[in-house]
């Protein structure tokens, strides 16, 4: 999956609850400037989606949060404090990405000296504009890239109400919020991050624990305080934890077998060969790539009516909208009704940790892919409302099939495995034709009819980010100074891209559909939306 966001899998779901130590990261130190560095090379998992992202940043994920908060909270000095604290308890969003070979890449990072330094490399990765929810989007996902090898992470504010001047670096205020009786404003934020940093997950506890500090009740002093004890304890001379978070592969016990590892493979081949999808949306690409994130939010009341409609029939809104998606397509497909309809989505491989890191960080990559597979055709004989809530019963247990599989974590290596070769062969191929040193391969041999007769088809039709309950992980009564009402999340894709995000935040079910409008057969894409949001309308909202 190129641009998928995790499904968040109950922990209990874990395979295994031994722990074992993480294995040493490489470290040196420089005498000569007085400095240090921190690096690993990247995973598998990582690669696949660092080596596509170098010519335009796709994958490159944003999370953007409208919310209401006096002006002083936003303020510079405070933002910049908050961000620094961050940086420094997450170290991947603050390394660079040292590229020496398809085979040699590493995440390079290089704690800073002082809490100045920590404030000053804060202060360059983040920007304030005058710009609107949508003009933010829009130019993230549309203009020039923001990231970049050396900028793996970027912090964008739009201030609401009175515009003020940047302060100095080293802010001197001792109270939290000296003008508590002004009045709110209406503020934009986006959080941007490489996707071989981490996933949705990481996304969402960030900006939850962003908020935390920004609109808790600490004063400025006692930020200050606050980065200069994380800087010592997690950085200086005398911390045991100076180390980057794992890469997803070194987060497994695996001990060597040879007679496993063939079963493994054995297995990861034959569930390959079980995803059967015939249909696809029509291609074109007779424009550069342009990505629009229509958005569509239910109000509280009708949030509680869909959740409770969906209890009552046995599912989770996650099921309901993968049902939604293929009896949407259902409804407009005329050929190939014999074939299945494939949806591809993430889950998240937290729980399935067998490997205890010494970095506490949660910013890192750990993400799995699973499929669901549903009918094409609708049965006329049975009502569309039998049909709908009886595929979101099958959704459902191919979702949990995937999350208790036994095999979860060797098909989860494998693939990651698989997708790090496809992104070398590709990036290297991306590369000779930049040089124009390409040399085609030769033409394949020519395969028995028999041979092709017996393939099926397998082609997903869309991919799925269900995020679940995001107001689980926003602990919206730790921020009292700050009311989130608003967010959209995505990333850059690549031409022909398309996700549908789903999630409930702020008490409301949000449904959106990322896609490159450029990329499809745009009448095509409008009648599959707006069927999305009419079978939502009359099947889980009547």
């Amino acid at each position: 999956m190129d641009s998928s966001l995790p499904v968040l899998l109950d922990a209990s779901l874990s395979v295994s609850s031994e722990n074992s130590e993480v294995k040493p990261q490489e470290s040196f130190c420089s005498s000569l400037k007085d400095s240090w560095k921190v690096e690993r090379p990247l995973g598998n998992s990582e690669l696949s989606y660092f080596l596509p992202s170098r010519a335009s940043g796709v994958n490159d994920m944003y999370l953007h949060l409208g919310f209401i908060a006096p002006e002083h909270v936003v303020r510079r000095a405070r933002v910049r404090l908050v961000w620094a604290i961050l940086r420094i308890r997450h170290p991947l969003l603050a390394s660079k990405v040292l590229m020496q070979g398809y085979d040699d890449v590493r995440f390079v990072f290089t704690p800073p000296q002082s809490p100045e330094d920590a404030l000053v490399n804060a202060d360059y990765n983040l920007e304030y504009r005058s710009s609107t929810k949508d003009e933010l989007i829009d130019s993230y996902l549309n203009g020039s890239r923001t990231l970049s090898s050396d900028r793996l992470s970027y912090l964008i504010v739009s201030q609401g109400g009175t515009s003020l001047p940047s302060p100095p670096l080293t802010p001197r205020s001792t109270s939290p919020f000296d003008e508590c009786e002004t009045p709110s404003y209406s503020h934009d934020i986006m959080i941007c991050a490489a996707h071989f940093l981490g996933d949705g997950m990481a996304l969402h506890q960030f900006a939850n624990d962003f908020f935390g500090l920004l609109g808790g009740e600490k004063t400025i002093a006692e930020l200050e305080a606050q980065l200069k004890e994380e800087l010592s304890s997690r950085w200086g001379a005398d911390s045991t934890r100076a180390a980057l978070p794992n890469a997803l592969e070194d987060s497994f016990t695996v001990r060597p077998n040879k007679l496993r590892n063939a079963a493994e493979k054995v297995d990861f081949q034959l569930s390959q060969q079980r995803l059967v999808g015939g249909h696809s949306f029509r291609r074109q690409t007779k424009q550069p790539r342009h990505t629009i994130v229509p958005t569509v939010s239910y109000d509280p009341e009708q949030t509680k009516s869909i959740l409770k409609r969906c209890k009552t029939h046995g599912v989770s809104v996650s099921a309901a909208i993968f049902a939604a998606c293929n009896i949407a397509w259902a409804k407009m497909c005329t050929e190939k009704q014999d074939l299945s309809m494939m949806m591809y989505s993430a889950l998240n491989l937290r729980p399935y940790f067998t490997v205890k890191p010494v970095n506490d960080s949660y910013w890192f990559l750990a993400i799995g892919y699973f499929n669901v597979i549903l009918p094409t055709f609708i049965p006329r004989s049975i009502d569309l409302s039998s049909v709908f809530w009886h595929r979101a019963r099958v959704a459902k247990e191919q979702c949990t099939q995937a999350a208790k599989n036994r095999m979860i974590v060797s098909r989860s290596l494998l693939m990651a495995e698989e997708r790090g070769q496809r992104a070398r062969l590709w990036a290297k191929e991306d590369d000779e034709r930049e040089r124009g040193t390409f040399v085609p391969p030769p033409p394949p041999l020519p395969v028995p009819a028999a041979d092709t007769a017996l393939r099926t088809p397998s082609a997903a039709l869309i991919g799925l980010s269900l995020l679940g309950n995001l107001d689980g992980i926003y602990k919206h009564g730790a921020f009292p100074a700050v009311q989130l009402h608003t967010l959209t999340t995505g990333s850059r894709q690549r031409s022909g891209g398309m996700l549908l995000f789903g999630y409930t935040f702020a008490g409301k079910l949000w449904v959106s559909l990322g896609y490159d409008v450029n990329g499809f057969d745009k009448a095509m894409v409008d009648q599959y939306w707006g069927n999305v949001l009419q079978i939502m309308d009359e099947l889980l909202l009547k």
